[in-house]
């Protein structure tokens, strides 16, 4: 385009030099004409380096209790909502269940763990779910509350602890997995009663809060190295005419075993959403396919084509630009595109990483380039609270990204792909 417009003004001068006015102004309308002919061929988000005003694109950010703490005070809460919606974000993803708790209060969790609330104090005596729908509605903002642990909990939380028999474990026996400097023990996604209780929590959500959806990310899988419970162990013998699972958990037969039997849980799970309130969004935001499915046997590709997702937000975190553009060219991502809105992950920084503004401003431009449904931020407070530069400096950043409001491309209210 750049060029194109060069090319024009030079044409023009030349023109100038061996021509009358009468001329010239032809030439210049006609080159006008030929400029706003190109510029209309493009979809307005895809335009390059000019401030895009989509009738609808997603623009999310996660707002989570790690690193965290805009969920722990209601004042703080509420601004944090004011300021995004000023900032023309439309939609938040917030936590509802992390470290072994949930975040709201919950009967299903009291029966269970022992605690209906997460216990940091800046939860008590309030509903932080029923705050961030009363508030987030008032701004307009989209409210999908994110189900951010999955299967996954904490070695020392009080979960693992009352229900030793519900976790699962390597070939080894040894249970913890890494996360970082935490340790991590996961639920046995494959028992019945682990089913139960995950299901009864998101369904308790879905019914008590006036949300617009529900997300679920790849901890509604399971690390492939697990797995090897005498549970599981004797679900796969069962099935196999007795023959054991395979002692490399990357064997494709297991792995699939295991990938689907969880895809046979999401698909019970979405039947019991639709249940309970049928406009309820399901929503996804896993990593890329192949680590996904390969390490934490999450087969959204799978959920995808059996019509179990209903918006799509992509984890592409990578340092490297050229990774970053490449994971949105996979054949699945396009795929999924064609059937829902599918939007990408942007990583706004983390505690020891920080992020600058003119980074993140690039990955918004390659993902409006290729027409994707907009973008999510992981997480709130790296978009200004947490960063090399100073908080003013990233929010005008971020009105330059976001500069006029768009709507949330909702796929109930008729959504449609780009052609």
């Amino acid at each position: 385009m750049k060029r194109f417009v060069k090319w024009c003004v030079e044409f023009s001068d030349w023109w100038n030099i061996r021509q009358s006015r009468k001329s010239l102004l032809f030439v210049v309308m006609l080159t006008l004409s030929a400029i706003a002919t190109l510029m209309l061929s493009f979809p307005l988000n895809a335009q390059i380096n000019l401030p895009s005003k989509p009738i609808s694109e997603l623009r999310g950010v996660w707002l989570t209790n790690i690193d965290s703490d805009v969920l722990f005070e209601r004042d703080r809460l509420k601004n944090a909502l004011q300021t995004l919606d000023e900032l023309n974000f439309n939609t938040v993803y917030p936590t509802v269940w992390n470290w072994g708790y949930t975040l709201y209060p919950s009967k299903v969790a009291g029966k269970v763990i022992g605690r209906s609330l997460d216990p940091t104090p800046g939860l008590q005596g309030r509903d932080m779910l029923k705050e961030v729908v009363s508030e987030g509605h008032k701004k307009g903002l989209t409210v999908i509350p994110w189900f951010e642990f999955g299967f996954m909990a904490p070695a020392d939380s009080l979960l693992a602890k009352n229900r030793p028999q519900w976790l699962t474990n390597r070939s080894n026996g040894t249970r913890i997995v890494k996360e970082g400097t935490h340790d991590r023990v996961w639920l046995n996604p494959f028992r019945p009663d682990v089913q139960q209780f995950i299901q009864d929590l998101i369904v308790e959500i879905v019914k008590n809060y006036d949300i617009d959806g529900i997300q679920f990310d790849d901890h509604f899988g399971l690390p492939s190295e697990l797995g090897y419970d005498a549970y599981t162990v004797a679900l796969y013998k069962k099935e196999h005419r007795g023959k054991a699972p395979s002692k490399n958990s990357q064997d494709p037969e297991w792995v699939r075993w295991r990938a689907n039997k969880i895809t046979e849980f999401m698909k019970r799970v979405f039947t019991a959403i639709k249940a309970t309130k049928k406009d309820c969004l399901v929503s996804v935001s896993p990593n890329p396919q192949r680590l996904s499915y390969e390490f934490l046997l999450a087969d959204w590709q799978k959920w995808e084509r059996m019509g179990l997702i209903e918006e799509l937000v992509l984890q592409v975190y990578s340092k490297d630009l050229s990774f970053f553009i490449s994971e949105l060219e996979y054949p699945e991502v396009k795929a999924a595109r064609s059937h829902i809105p599918v939007s990408i992950g942007i990583l706004a920084g983390l505690k020891n990483r920080a992020i600058p503004i003119q980074q993140i401003q690039t990955r918004v431009q390659k993902v409006r380039d290729r027409n994707f449904a907009g973008v999510s931020f992981f997480f709130y407070e790296t978009l200004w609270n947490m960063s090399k530069e100073k908080p003013q400096e990233r929010q005008t950043g971020l009105q330059k990204i976001f500069p006029t409001p768009a709507a949330y491309p909702n796929l109930l209210a008729g959504w449609k792909p780009f052609s």
